[in-house]
């Protein structure tokens, strides 16, 4: 901890003995020590904004039980959690289940000297803060499990399970709901010419480009090889049409720069409205949209339903078909 930003320890005890025992040996460790006098005053300190890093509560403070100021604790903290060292003589059942419930971290009797403290004080940091780091860990490993390990967006099952809850929300609120499905036209050919890695390379910055026309609240989401989602929550199947246009101009019409080549890409659109239907039949519709579009030729944009077809002209498509002169710029 740096010096200049030390942690803050809170004693919490109505004994003038116990605190002239304690609080030294918090101020040697480091520590800025708050010291409180009352079980009200512990509660908001460890419910404030910045609550401390360590809270010794002894049982004997007044104004509420101790097993009171515990719930309250979990309750007004809006889950943060820091190490707590209850101080008692009596270890008590109730005591015992609030260790093994991780609710306390450790008991400490009134009469313990200075060398006791300074050890069960370390103990208890270094444990908490090695649980700390496995949190961490697991809350990593979670989040790594829901993206797509090569481009950094959502993968298929999780912005699946995701369109579940928006669903739910529009059908709340009323509101509307729009899915584009967008496949890069003759992907395999570029697989072919220019390797796995630039074709990963590829999707990447497909990725990178898309992402800068949406919304912070859309959703977007790799579901195949070389197929995205995008969640359009609030947003009519005329907006998605156009927004469609937008990724068609302003992701596919620039060359993207791969393997010291100018690589033009263009992609397919399938477009479905949600209308409170499960995700399951709108992603079923938008499927179909697409390979709509894909029998309709390179950069096509097809809508599900009676919504009219678009008529937007290709922007110079280029393929396997067009010769290796024009496959690069």
């Amino acid at each position: 901890m740096l010096a200049n930003n030390p942690p803050t320890f809170l004693l919490a005890s109505p004994d003038p003995a116990l605190l002239h025992e304690v609080e030294p040996v918090l101020i040697a460790s480091g520590a800025r020590v708050e010291i409180v006098l009352s079980a009200e005053a512990a509660l908001a300190a460890m419910s404030a904004p910045n609550p401390p890093n360590l809270v010794l509560l002894d049982v004997n403070l007044p104004g509420m039980e101790i097993s009171k100021l515990l719930a309250e604790v979990r309750a007004e903290a809006g889950g943060r959690r820091f190490p707590i060292v209850l101080i008692s003589d009596t270890i008590t059942q109730e005591w015992t289940n609030r260790l093994t419930e991780g609710v306390i971290d450790d008991l400490i009797p009134h009469s313990a000297d200075s060398q006791y403290w300074r050890l069960r004080l370390d103990l208890v940091l270094r444990s908490h803060h090695r649980m700390r780091e496995l949190e961490l860990l697991r809350e990593a490993a979670a989040l790594n499990a829901q993206m797509d390990h090569l481009t950094g967006i959502y993968n298929r099952e999780t912005i699946l399970s995701m369109l579940f809850r928006e669903t739910d929300r529009v059908q709340r609120l009323k509101s509307s709901l729009c899915m584009i499905l967008f496949d890069v036209d003759d992907f395999g050919h570029w697989n072919s010419r220019l390797g796995a890695d630039a074709c990963d390379e590829l999707l990447c910055q497909t990725v990178e480009r898309t992402m800068r026309l949406l919304r912070s609240y859309d959703l977007f989401g790799r579901v195949g090889k070389d197929e995205f989602l995008i969640a359009l929550p609030g947003c009519s199947t005329v907006n998605a049409v156009m927004l469609a246009e937008r990724i068609r101009v302003d992701v596919f019409c620039t060359p993207f720069l791969v393997a010291g080549e100018a690589i033009r890409l263009s992609a397919c659109f399938g477009i479905s409205s949600s209308n409170g239907r499960s995700p399951v039949v709108v992603l079923r519709d938008a499927e179909q949209a697409l390979s709509e579009a894909m029998n309709a030729g390179p950069e096509s944009i097809q809508c599900f339903g009676d919504f009219p077809k678009s008529t937007a002209s290709p922007v110079t498509f280029l393929t396997s078909t067009s010769g290796d002169e024009l496959l690069a710029w």
